[in-house]
């Protein structure tokens, strides 16, 4: 087992935990806004090229719940520096690809070889920083984690409206490198025990078969309109089995591949039941208010970026205050309070209009950012508490990927109920307009200058928009008392909230 190690240059350690975190991190939203020139370019659909995000999504899916297997095998340094490595070999893979087909590959190899860079950056910052300073370096981590992927779109449409696409993905190469390397010369001297556990062929083979098939579920079910469609009703049979069985393998065999039995952890099985829905409702608001400032208020992809990017400015001025000072205070009351202060955004969002200015938009935004800059270290710390040190990697791992789950989740669903409702209030809001209705006959033909399709184009589309603003101001409502609830979760932990760290801070046993 590792003793206590602390490198030589702990900020420069640090600096090469957090850039591959952030590369990582920033990766899973750089391409989205890409999409359209690189199936220009490789002469597909944009439909098709939709798969490049899906399977990246699906292959770190499935690698994250494997982080705890992966570093008692090899070890939490070892870990780190082939993902790294090998990430970053995928990304250059992924610039030269020639066919959208070989770019969906490399993307899926990224993806899964991308899964334990985040919980294992997190277990080696817990390790070497001393429990007075461990909250500043998981505030430093929480802050890559909101920040990356505001980062994400914009990087990726200027570079590739300045340079081209193949760069959004070059650009992780020398980033890479220098981090492999950086902690390959600091981290030399640690010492961890490895061991070499079964391998557990059927957790991993329904893992992969069910984790695979809901994640494609949750990615192209609204494109397929859901069970309408044939090829998301055989997949969610596939997902429903694979999963089942494997809940009840991993449950039952003796050297499980993935360790469910960490939930036997009080402030693990709550912290992660906060971490989850938290992050499944800070998705939704980050996937929604971009996609309704362009749709309801004729925004530009870049104006509606500038509006969303106050969000990460508190993150970043605050990380290292929080840190700093948030372990003086219950880690409970810390969170409680980035929850109501992300409710009351929620609740502020669900009384927007269609007039609405663009700074009062990004005022709202700003001040979630207060919320966002509170969340992440309090929640991380508590979840991590009352895990031993050799379970800290696979219990990140686990978190982690159920965070990631939540969001995918979070993303059908809450897009599903914003195009519903609005159809509904749509449907509701032209009962009123008949041709025996005097006041809307009269209106209809002022608007459309005596030409009645004109009008009703024109009626139709306003009624479009007041619909889908109905429905966001509710589904904001039920994102609002979301964040409200999780207030009662997080106050059923129990302290102390220090996430340990000790000799089995390598991961072996």
């Amino acid at each position: 087992m590792s003793t206590q190690f602390r490198p030589p240059n702990m900020a420069l350690t640090t600096v090469g935990l957090s850039l591959a975190t952030f590369m990582q991190v920033l990766d899973t939203t750089i391409a989205n806004v890409s999409l359209p020139t690189i199936a220009g370019n490789l002469g597909v659909s944009v439909n098709q090229s939709t798969w490049v995000i899906t399977s990246f999504a699906v292959s770190m899916a499935i690698s994250l719940p494997l982080t705890g297997f992966l570093t008692r095998r090899f070890g939490e340094v070892k870990m780190f520096i082939w993902s790294t490595l090998l990430f970053s070999l995928a990304s250059f893979l992924c610039g030269i690809a020639q066919s959208m087909g070989m770019l969906i590959l490399f993307r899926a190899i990224q993806g899964a070889v991308a899964g334990p860079m985040y919980p294992v950056t997190q277990a080696l910052l817990i390790s070497i920083y001393p429990p007075a300073k461990r909250g500043m370096a998981l505030a430093l981590l929480a802050m890559v984690t909101v920040v990356a992927p505001i980062a994400g779109p914009i990087l990726g449409g200027w570079i590739t409206d300045n340079y081209s696409w193949p760069w959004i993905f070059f650009i992780n190469v020398p980033i890479g490198i220098f981090a492999s390397m950086v902690i390959g010369a600091q981290m030399k001297e640690r010492k961890d025990v490895t061991m070499r556990p079964k391998m557990d062929y059927v957790g991993l083979i329904t893992l992969i078969i069910g984790v695979g098939a809901l994640q494609i579920v949750l990615d192209k079910g609204n494109d397929e309109d859901w069970f309408s469609s044939t090829f998301i009703v055989v997949t969610s049979i596939v997902a429903v089995l694979g999963i089942a069985v494997f809940l009840i393998w991993e449950l039952t065999d003796k050297e499980p591949i993935v360790d469910l039995r960490l939930f036997r952890h009080r402030n693990f099985r709550m912290g992660t039941l906060s971490l989850v829905l938290a992050y499944a409702a800070f998705f939704a608001i980050g996937l929604l208010v971009p996609q309704w400032m362009q749709r309801n208020l004729g925004y530009t992809s870049t104006w509606a970026g500038f509006a969303s990017a106050p969000l990460g400015i508190l993150p970043v001025l605050l990380t290292f205050i929080v840190g700093k000072y948030s372990t003086r205070f219950d880690l409970r009351l810390v969170a409680s309070i980035s929850f109501l202060v992300m409710g009351t955004t929620s609740f502020l969002r669900s009384d927007f209009f269609l007039d609405i200015d663009f700074m009062h938009i990004a005022g709202v935004q700003l001040l979630q950012g207060l919320g966002v800059a509170l969340f992440f270290m309090p929640v991380t710390t508590i979840l991590l508490s009352d895990l031993q040190p050799h379970e800290i990697a696979a219990g990140g791992g686990l978190a982690t990927f159920l965070r990631t789950l939540g969001a995918s989740f979070s993303a059908s669903l809450t897009t599903f109920m914003w195009d519903r409702r609005a159809v509904v209030h749509h449907a509701q809001l032209t009962e009123h307009i008949t041709p025996y209705d005097p006041t809307a006959t009269q209106a209809l033909g002022q608007l459309g200058g005596g030409d009645p399709q004109t009008a009703a184009a024109v009626v139709n589309q306003m009624i479009t928009q007041q619909g889908y603003q109905i429905s966001f101001n509710e589904v904001f409502h039920v994102l609002g008392w979301i964040f409200v609830s999780l207030i009662v979760v997080v106050w059923m932990t129990r302290p102390p909230f220090t996430a340990k760290a000790g000799p089995a801070a390598g991961g072996g046993h």
